[in-house]
């Protein structure tokens, strides 16, 4: 399924857009700008004239991945309680963005890098519209909280095949909405950051636990 429904988009677009499907579908090592090219119906120099190089045209995936996830992140969290979950999961755009993050997320190079910090920066900035909008909770530590959120969310996409042998849902599927599991994992996710996993009294005693771990020349009680 392509990034776009449409055929209106640039030739940069285009290019861009079969870059990221590709990623998605076969990872990070084999992409050359050969294959991009023969995606997009382009010529193999089209890919370098438009992006310079590889490198630049990875960037321009990540640029567009993140600026994606941080529109559709803000729009669905500005509403409260309103927004339409199935309309994000099901918006075309975002359809192929979930195995592209599986495919980059474990690689380890400044390109991730420097998406995964543009990632929790946004989280940092949408989740106080949550906040605001009556959605979340307010937090201590919000950049803490965005950073230990995405890293959450970026692992179960590097590990989606493991989740699918338990829950039968795949999250990096296009179609995950059709799939039997999809309603069963939802449920587990909105009981977990909802309804929260520790009961009152232990997590009571198990920030106090964290506060004098934090507290400078004090040993823990």
């Amino acid at each position: 399924m392509n990034v776009r429904s449409t055929d209106d988009r640039t030739t940069r677009a285009r290019i861009r857009d079969a870059a990221i499907e590709l990623i998605a579908r076969e990872g990070v090592a084999d992409l050359s700008a050969r294959g991009v090219a023969d995606q997009a119906g382009v010529s193999p120099g089209s890919v370098i004239h438009h992006f310079g190089s590889m490198d630049g045209l990875r960037r321009a995936c990540d640029d567009f991945v993140a600026e994606t996830i941080r529109t559709r992140k803000s729009d669905a969290l500005s509403p409260g309680a309103a927004f339409d979950l199935a309309g994000l999961v099901r918006d075309t755009e975002l359809s192929v963005l979930p195995a592209y993050l599986a495919a980059v997320a474990s690689d380890d190079s400044p390109a991730v890098t420097r998406l995964v910090d543009e990632m929790i920066a946004d989280a940092a900035t949408y989740s106080e519209q949550g906040v605001s909008s009556g959605m979340l909770r307010p937090s201590d530590d919000p950049q803490g909280r965005a950073a230990v959120m995405v890293v959450w969310s970026l692992g179960a996409l590097v590990l989606h095949r493991h989740l699918a042998r338990h829950l039968d849902v795949d999250l990096t599927d296009p179609d995950v909405m059709s799939t039997d599991g999809f309603a069963r994992y939802l449920r587990t996710v909105y009981e977990v950051l909802g309804s929260g996993l520790f009961t009152e009294s232990f997590a009571t005693i198990a920030q106090q636990a964290a506060a004098e771990l934090d507290a400078p020349g004090e040993e823990p009680t």
